[in-house]
């Protein structure tokens, strides 16, 4: 080794290690980030067991549990399937199946209120079997056939999972077949023996600083997965490295995806062994092939050979000019003020657009014409509601689409190819009365005079008072947009128990295209906190509610949104369901996935950055000397995505200020929280059960 080399690695180490000490010296409660430590587990189980028994003695309790297992295991509701040949397949659980099934029924079955369903494959008897305990994490098929495929079992609910292969007409999986061991792994189909795959190749050099596949290589069948030829590599700062495919037979194309941070990513085309770099904005989206053109999806404006793309814009170029380094992009359709474009999809022969304007949903088909033109139609469908594409397959000319709103339960109709409208093929039954109430848009004034919007839903015979037990629901991030949904779970624990409902559209989500995400990003972050106190506020100027009967709830990003709520206004809000938090902003990019985020928030390495993350680190942020509500977090172990560690740590630390907190992690779940329905009843039950008994 050579000398220096070697006094620069001990140097390194001992900085490592000074700066760790450091750290764990700055953060008495490090020590909780240590997921399955005994010492660490064991404080989690005193947690828990002072919750729950705290928690459970609400009179209502068992009733919230039965209601909202009633809701979980209900037959009747709707299940979503997708078309595969001559089946629908669907993933389904209940009581009899708490860990699911993945199932199919002919297409005639299909449509029949009670049809016969086959029972591919039973993850219940599966970790049975093996004496482990399988969720179920998808699975990825060999087109165009959809038979040959790989399927994604996690342990407990990570997102971590291994890989199988399965044949899904026999319904077993393939002995001796194609296996990847547990890690978060991506793959790609290219032939019946062949994959591009990025996994953790066991060399300590696989895997981004995000915990993500950073090496692509080619695995052929009967050779390891470890010893293919590498297809392609990208940085360790990039979030992942993944590949796709796109066309069929001779069109067929295969693209690389180097996602160089969470909303900026280098497109290739890799063809017989050579990369070509697609030119298009890092920050656009591939939305698919259709009719031989490419479509993109713009998040910024975009000048392009003389041309100008206004942001939120869709645009196609020829597939094969883009394989000869001549993409030559046009205008398919342009967002326009209120109105933006949530999702494309593709059928055989038409295009589909969700499109959203002022958070209501509706959908519209373009059909090309011989003569070159769009025919344009929009689906006969209420915009009052949500109204979402469940199964669209560019292999067959009809598909299948939802619609329900807050009152109005899920209903699924079938389209086909516009020549005789739509057909309704199942429905859920109202599990609460929705005639009960009513659905308002309101919109309140945030503290730089931008107008957001929210929806209240509410009993019709309401008393504005000020009296009223309220929820409000927040997320605000990552361009995801809140829309009106059915829950019967809120239905009937929230609704039915005298309370009202409240679902914010705050800037950092998507409901007015990218702009209205990237308008609370990195140092504009706390527009998204001013948003949501603003709704607070006109909740309380209107009368709805009161702080005194205010509470609010959100998970994940929701999560950091709720600790910087109450760490901000701690007078506006009586109770705070916090779940799945990131909280602790200068050691989030340390922690699992962590470092994917950074475009998001920002790097809290780097000072000036720090310098407006640590004001939106609720970590940070809690104070000694403020009171504030009686918060319930809840996160889980097997959580491999956001660390448990921010919950255990903020929990810790008010709990040493002299705070009365609640605190449950389910040793299960993942991100998701909870593993099956059982474990989904309680977590739910306990979150109205604290807010019914701290709002009321």
């Amino acid at each position: 080794m050579n000398k220096y080399l070697g006094a620069a690695i001990v140097y390194g180490v001992s900085a490592l290690s000074a700066a760790v000490s450091s750290a764990a010296e700055q953060d008495p409660f490090m020590w909780l980030e240590d997921v399955e430590g005994k010492k660490q587990l064991d404080w989690v189980a005193q947690k828990n067991e002072r919750s729950l028994a705290e928690i459970k003695q609400y009179p209502g309790f068992q009733g919230l549990v039965d209601n909202a297992l009633e809701v979980l295991d209900n037959k009747d509701r709707i299940p979503y399937a997708g078309r595969n040949g001559d089946y629908y397949y669907n993933f389904w659980k209940d009581a009899t199946h708490p860990r699911g099934i993945y199932r199919r029924a002919t297409l005639a079955e299909y449509k029949k209120d009670q049809p016969k369903w086959e029972t591919v494959l039973d993850i219940d008897a599966l970790g049975k079997k093996e004496e482990v305990n399988w969720v179920y994490k998808g699975m990825s098929c060999l087109q165009p056939e959809y038979t040959q495929c790989m399927v994604a079992l996690s342990r407990g609910g990570a997102d971590a999972v291994e890989y199988r292969e399965f044949d899904l007409l026999s319904g077993k999986f393939i002995k001796d077949g194609l296996y990847l061991p547990e890690a978060k792994s991506r793959l790609t189909w290219i032939d019946k023996d062949t994959l591009i795959v990025g996994t953790d190749f066991g060399d300590g050099n696989s895997l981004t600083d995000s915990g993500y596949p950073r090496v692509l290589k080619m695995w052929h069948r009967g050779k390891g997965y470890k010893s293919g030829k590498t297809v392609y590599e990208a940085d360790k700062a990039s979030v992942s490295a993944a590949s796709y495919t796109m066309g069929k037979g001779a069109q067929n194309t295969v693209f690389i995806h180097d996602a160089t941070d969470f909303y900026n990513a280098k497109t290739f085309v890799y063809n017989e062994g050579k990369l070509l770099a697609v030119d298009v904005p890092s920050d656009s989206d591939v939305e698919g092939l259709f009719k031989g053109n490419v479509y993109l999806l713009l998040k910024s404006d975009w000048e392009h050979q003389g041309n100008s793309f206004k942001q939120g814009s869709l645009l196609y170029s020829s597939l094969s000019d883009i394989k000869a380094g001549k993409a030559s992009f046009k205008l398919f359709q342009a967002p326009s003020t209120g109105k933006t474009i949530k999702g494309v999809a593709f059928t055989k022969n038409s295009l589909l657009i969700s499109w959203l304007d002022n958070v209501r949903s509706s959908v519209v088909r373009y059909t090309p014409t011989k003569k070159g033109k769009w025919q344009e139609h929009r689906l006969e469908l209420d915009d009052k509601a949500v109204v979402g594409l469940v199964d669209v397959d560019d292999r067959y000319d009809d598909f299948l689409v939802s619609y329900s709103s807050f009152i109005e339960p899920s209903t699924l109709y079938q389209f086909n190819d516009g020549k005789t409208g739509k057909e309704k093929i199942k429905s859920t039954p109202a599990m609460f009365d929705g005639s009960r109430f009513k659905v308002e848009q309101y919109k309140a004034k945030s503290k730089d005079g931008t107008m957001v919007p929210y929806f209240v839903v509410m009993d019709k015979k309401l008393k504005f008072n000020g009296k009223n037990p309220t929820l409000l629901y927040g997320y605000g991030g990552f361009e995801i947009s809140l829309l009106p949904r059915y829950s019967a779970t809120i239905g009937k624990n929230w609704l039915e128990q005298g309370g009202v409902y409240v679902l914010s559209n705050i800037r950092g989500g998507g409901e007015f295209g990218p702009a209205w995400h990237q308008a609370a990003l990195k140092e504009n972050r706390h527009k998204a906190y001013e948003d949501f106190e603003a709704i607070a506020e006109d909740l309380i100027d209107r009368k709805i509610t009161s702080s005194k009967h205010l509470g609010i709830q959100g998970g994940s990003n929701g999560g950091l949104l709720m600790g910087n709520a109450f760490t901000r206004r701690p007078d506006l809000y009586n109770a705070v369901v916090c779940q799945v938090p990131l909280l602790d902003m200068k050691r989030y990019n340390k922690l699992l996935a962590g470092a994917s985020w950074m475009a998001e928030y920002g790097n809290p390495d780097i000072a000036e950055e720090w310098d407006f993350i640590k004001t939106f680190s609720p970590y940070h942020n809690v104070s000694k000397d403020k009171k504030y509500p009686k918060v319930f977090f809840t996160t889980s172990t097997r959580d491999d995505r956001v660390h448990p560690g921010h919950a255990r740590k903020m929990v810790a630390l008010m709990e040493s200020q002299g705070h009365d907190v609640l605190y449950f992690e389910n040793i299960e779940g993942g991100h998701a929280g909870a593993a099956d329905v059982k474990q989904r009843a309680e977590l739910s039950a306990l979150a109205y059960a604290y807010l019914l008994s701290q709002l009321k």
